[in-house]
This record gives structure tokens, C-alpha cells and sequence, in this order.
């Protein structure tokens, strides 16, 4: 819109189509995915762009958007040191940035902050940027090739970032956390342990049970005898006659 003051400000909206799955940027017009994860396809928005005028006028159009799911593995997050309101309103030019440093075209997906709270996020001075790549060919560029770059680039980003916000910038690419044990890994190895301890008690009685018989007399006469060549009034000993060397 080339008019100037109210009547050349562009505010935008959704106003048909499947708009439960997108949101828009009132100001820049950028629309966002919000609960697309795990769907694939064609999804069609109508966007309206009206102007602040006394008399407003309005125009429309129709935005085809494809949802490809291969997309997510290759999605970038890059932090900064900065509040996410800032971060929201210089999208572009952050944008613009990392496609001159590394060198592909880029594309910010999303901007958040961990905070849930508004007036939080809004004092955090921390802002995550989902961004992904494409190459020369259209082709999505790897993650891991994206990280890379970042890191290698990282004082060119920075200092790049610094004249978009007018202050330092630290970008940074958080490393991603050791993955824990799955839980078939965790099972198994809980499996393999009962199994070992069963295995070793199984073992242990057998070993006992062929002493017992290996020795049957030693167990089950000496038990509880003091003197076995003493006299018993019962006479329940006489077949136990003293050795001929003990009567010298």
C-alpha cells in the first residue's frame, strides 16, 4: 500500500480456510504453523490485509500451503541473547542475516521463548529461532551440514546480528541431549539380570544337592552327636564300634 500514515498501515488476518491449524503475524503478514505436527498435505488459507484508514479498504487472497513432515528432522534452532518481542519484529532481517553468512536461502519457522508466562517472555532475554535451509537445487539442507556452518560462522552471524538489534548478540546452538535408554533396551537388560541371578541360585542348588548325596553318611549321623563312640542307653549306637587304634 504507498499511502503513508494510518492509511499505508497494513494489518492481516485470517479469515477463511483451515485457520485453526495456522496463526498469522498481524504486522508482517507471516503465518505459522500451530497444531499441524504429525500431518502432511495442502492446507488453504484466505488472508486478508486491511489498511488503518478512515475509510478501510481491505484486499484478499488465497494461500496454498504445503506441509511436508520430512521438513521437521531438518529444523535449526539457534538461540539468542535477546527478547522475543525484539526477535519477533526483526524476523526479517535476522533472516537475512544467515542467508548472507551460510550462504543458502533460509527461512525462520518459528520463534518462541521457554517462558509461558507473557509478561515472563517478554523480560526473558532468551529467544529460540526455528529455522531450516534450502540449497541452490530447492533441496532441504541437512541439520547436522546447518549446525555446522553455524558454528563455523558464528562470528560473522553475530556480528551481523549486532547491527540488526544495535547491541551484542550471542548466537548459539544448543547441543542436543544424550538420548535416554529406550525402553525395550531398559527391559531387556532388567530381563537379562533376573534371568543371571536365576541362573546362579539354580547352579547353587544343584552343587548342594550333590554334596548331600556325595556324603550321606557324614550328614545324617553326625548331626547332632557329640561323642558317636559313647554308650547310648537306647542302644541306637551299637553299630558304631570304636576304631582299633583308639583302644591303645
Amino acid at each position: 500500500d504507498p499511502d503513508s500514515g494510518d492509511n499505508g498501515r497494513l494489518l492481516y488476518s485470517l479469515v477463511g480456510g483451515q485457520t485453526n491449524e495456522f496463526d498469522i503475524n498481524e504486522n508482517t503478514g507471516q503465518i505459522f504453523t500451530v497444531s499441524v505436527a504429525g500431518k502432511a498435505g495442502m492446507f488453504y488459507l484466505q488472508v486478508q490485509a486491511a489498511d488503518q484508514g478512515t475509510r478501510r479498504l481491505t484486499a484478499q487472497t488465497t494461500v496454498n500451503v504445503t506441509v511436508d513432515s520430512s521438513s521437521s528432522s531438518n529444523v535449526v534452532m539457534l538461540v539468542l541473547n535477546q527478547k522475543i518481542s525484539v526477535v519477533e519484529r526483526k524476523s526479517a532481517e535476522v533472516q537475512r542475516v544467515l542467508e548472507e553468512k551460510l550462504g543458502w536461502n533460509v527461512y525462520v519457522l518459528n520463534i518462541y521463548s521457554e517462558e509461558f508466562n507473557r509478561n515472563s517472555r517478554s523480560s526473558t532475554d532468551e529467544t529460540k529461532v526455528g529455522i531450516i535451509a534450502f540449497d541452490e537445487a530447492h533441496q532441504e539442507v541437512p541439520a547436522e551440514d546447518v549446525k555446522r556452518s553455524l558454528r563455523e560462522q558464528r562470528a560473522a552471524v553475530e556480528q551481523g546480528l549486532q547491527e540488526v538489534f544495535s547491541a551484542p548478540v550471542s548466537a548459539a546452538v544448543p547441543e542436543a541431549p544424550a538420548a535416554a535408554a529406550a525402553p525395550e533396551r531398559t527391559a531387556a537388560i532388567v530381563l537379562g539380570v533376573l534371568l543371571a541371578a536365576t541362573f546362579i541360585a539354580f547352579l547353587a542348588y544343584v552343587l548342594l544337592d550333590l554334596k548331600r548325596k556325595r556324603y550321606p553318611g557324614k550328614v545324617d549321623v553326625m548331626e547332632g552327636i557329640d561323642n558317636p563312640w559313647a554308650d547310648d542307653k537306647n542302644e541306637s549306637l551299637k553299630s558304631l564300634e570304636k576304631p582299633q587304634h583308639m583302644n591303645n
